[in-house]
């Protein structure tokens, strides 16, 4: 069934990927940035392009209202190209303001659209020590220092929000490291690797599958279990997108 869809982040790493996957599917796509050149890209990839900042909640308010979403997808990151690891220490706080103020105001103007799931990105690696591979019911890292602990803080009141923002639906799709096309790497990486393709098509398919909860989207690895994903969600860690989409 084709639905409406508000793509939050749709010029990011993940968003590229997902447009095409949607407009393929069906659904028409509304797709935000914050940089009003990057709309002529939105619109060629056959999304409806929405400038907005997600930081100004009335203005994200009226966009989601006007497009009147089925369904919410939040792919919003501020990081830096290809994940430079030299920027990355530096967006850690701008990073964790995204998740935090910037998932409530997209959750309330989602709730005042009625809309009826939201599907937010996480990540995987944050997992508090104990046995592993870690399923989606172990605990998280909560007492992290340092900037792992800017990064857990944001981690934590994203997934509680999206998980909480009842009557919605909410899917945290909890992505391992990604490599790929804009990721800065072409070849898998760290304990839980995950393709940014395979990452794409895990929030398409959440579209229609899947009880509301955490899913740990990575390929097969030792660190964290991800079989939950594979039954409900019915994703593969091969999936690919043929070489000339998401460009």
């Amino acid at each position: 069934m084709a639905d409406r869809i508000f793509l939050a982040g749709a010029t990011g790493v993940v968003g590229r990927r997902l447009i095409p996957l949607l407009r393929e599917a069906g659904h028409e796509v509304w797709g935000t940035t914050r940089r009003a050149e990057k709309g002529d890209e939105l619109a060629k990839a056959g999304a409806h392009p929405v400038i907005v900042d997600v930081f100004d909640a009335d203005a994200l308010s009226a966009a989601v209202l006007s497009a009147r979403p089925h369904v919410v997808i939040h792919q919003l990151t501020d990081l830096p190209p290809k994940l430079d690891p030299a920027g990355m220490e530096a967006a850690l706080p701008r990073n964790a303001r995204i998740r935090d103020e910037g998932t409530r105001n997209l959750i309330a103007a989602a709730l005042a659209a009625g809309a009826r799931r939201l599907i937010a990105q996480s990540i995987a690696w944050t997992y508090a020590p104990g046995p592993e591979p870690h399923g989606e019911d172990d605990p998280l890292k909560a007492a992290a220092e340092g900037p792992s602990g800017v990064t857990m803080r944001g981690v934590i009141s994203l997934e509680e929000q999206v998980l909480n923002a009842a009557p919605m639906e909410g899917i945290v799709l909890r992505y391992g490291e990604l490599y790929g096309p804009r990721t800065g790497s072409d070849a898998p990486q760290g304990t839980s690797p995950l393709h940014v393709d395979a990452a794409a098509h895990a929030a398409l398919l959440a579209i229609d599958h899947g009880r509301p909860g955490a899913y740990n989207i990575a390929e097969p690895n030792a660190a964290i279990a991800t079989g939950k994903a594979a039954a409900e969600l019915g994703w593969r860690p091969d999936f690919r997108l043929p070489a000339a989409a998401g460009d």
